[in-house]
């Protein structure tokens, strides 16, 4: 396993970090990212980013708001949050296998005195807390996963920065953000800097495991640089896709909140847009564009998802829930 210690605090170059390591290293090595971002909104990449910040919040603070490769909600990061990365051959891995990820961090935090569990499709946490959402992108047999690890995150600003629906959080059976998020110092057996923490950690996580530290060369950071310009600091990744609509639908589903615009002329649908906090690996785009043109009917929707993968697109979605959302 190499490990690179991302000392960059700026999001949209960590991102590109990320992105960089995953499709353009070598595909015969596994690595294990820590890195951290200055204050900052990261996106899922299926969602519709003006619906999910504050827009005046983050603007009046300087809080960087920036969209991520994997699917997932929206997180908050600042210097008090700690992320970690590997990105490794799937190796007949399942899709959207979070455990056997997390598991090594939960076990590294049992040992430091903090009682974390896995306790939902993606989140880590202590006594219903969670501290840690994690999320997952794979392409071309390789898959990288990261995750959060809230140590001494400012959580009044979380609350503040997001817009979380209410029926999310009701169905949490809670009344705000801030009562369901924690940091892991409060939890620690003793009197940890992050510092000591991120040594602890991969102390425990790697001690069965050559773990090499290596190091980005200059042309390493040029192309990520590159990288961050074309893409990570653009409008048209960050907040491009908000659609015209004139009908929306929206449900809570076992694999995430999903939300469907559709723009309806003549009884034909021209144009459709998913959002959500759902995973899946394929580009979502392409599953638009097979409905652009039909009827939104039975008639004209079964035959069309008889021939879709749609599981690819939108991980936990079948045909009858899809018909029953755009329908009903």
């Amino acid at each position: 396993m190499k490990y690179i210690d991302q000392k960059e605090t700026d999001p949209r170059i960590n991102l590109a970090f990320e992105e960089y390591v995953f499709n353009q290293m070598d595909k015969n090595e596994s690595y294990f990212l820590l890195w951290q971002n200055d204050n900052a909104v990261i996106v899922g990449k299926h969602q519709n980013t003006i619906e999910e910040v504050n827009q005046e919040y983050v603007k009046t603070n300087d809080i960087k708001v920036v969209r991520r490769l994997s699917g997932g909600g929206a997180v908050y990061h600042d210097l008090g949050n700690l992320n970690f990365t590997f990105i490794v051959n799937d190796n007949g891995k399942q899709p959207f296998d979070f455990k056997s990820f997390t598991q090594p961090l939960v076990d590294a935090l049992k040992s430091l005195g903090v009682n974390a569990e896995f306790n939902s499709r993606n989140d880590i946490a202590i006594d219903g807390k969670k501290f840690s959402g994690n999320s997952q992108y794979a392409k071309h047999g390789r898959i990288l996963h990261h995750g959060t690890i809230l140590f001494d995150s400012k959580l009044s600003t979380i609350q503040s920065a997001l817009k979380v629906k209410k029926d999310k959080i009701e169905s949490k059976g809670i009344k705000s953000i801030k009562s369901r998020v924690t940091n892991i110092s409060e939890y620690l057996d003793q009197d940890y800097s992050l510092a000591d923490f991120k040594k602890a950690l991969l102390a425990f996580m790697f001690k069965d495991e050559d773990l090499q530290e290596i190091f980005l060369n200059e042309k390493d950071l040029a192309a990520i640089e590159k990288l961050k310009n074309e893409k990570y600091d653009t409008w048209e990744w960050n907040y491009g896709r908000s659609p015209v609509y004139n009908l929306r639908k929206e449900r809570k589903c076992d694999f995430g909140l999903i939300t469907i615009l559709l723009q309806v002329d003549k009884g034909i649908i021209k144009e459709i847009s998913f959002f959500g906090d759902y995973f899946g690996n394929g580009e979502i785009q392409e599953l638009e564009a097979l409905f652009v043109g039909i009827k939104p009917n039975e008639e004209s929707l079964i035959p069309l998802l008889k021939e879709i993968e749609l599981e690819y697109y939108i991980n936990g979605l079948d045909s009858k829930t899809l018909i029953d959302l755009i329908l009903y």
